[in-house]
């Protein structure tokens, strides 16, 4: 299985997004999304490897949330999934998988509305 990495600062046509979830995990596709600077890192196995790219780069941990994005689901809440081992924060009072903080839920949609277009 080939990973093709791409560091999203612009929009992208949800058709590319789909390509690349086809070629990676069949129905979905992995992101890291940094609130803060508004980026977003897509195509890693692993959401770690992906985290460590914009760590290295731009990015604060304490701004990253790890995503899974299922293309042909969009427009519906199932488009996005809030589950990643990196989302695990115990001293940002984040001790699941899941992204607990509603706020912090709600702009990731918006970034991730913001870079994927139909």
């Amino acid at each position: 299985m080939q990973f093709i990495t791409k560091i999203i600062k612009k929009p992208l046509k949800l058709e590319k997004i789909q390509v690349l979830a086809e070629q990676q995990f069949g129905d979905f596709i992995k992101a890291v999304v940094d609130i803060e600077n508004i980026i977003m890192a897509i195509g890693w196995e692993l959401h770690a490897d992906q985290e460590s790219l914009l760590l290295d780069k731009w990015s604060n941990q304490e701004h990253l949330r790890g995503i899974n994005i299922y293309p042909q689901h969009f427009g519906k809440d199932s488009f996005i999934e809030f589950d990643s081992m990196i989302n695990i924060r115990p001293r940002l009072n984040n001790r699941t998988r899941g992204i607990q903080d509603a706020k912090i839920k709600k702009k990731i949609k918006e970034i991730v509305v913001l870079f994927i277009k139909p």
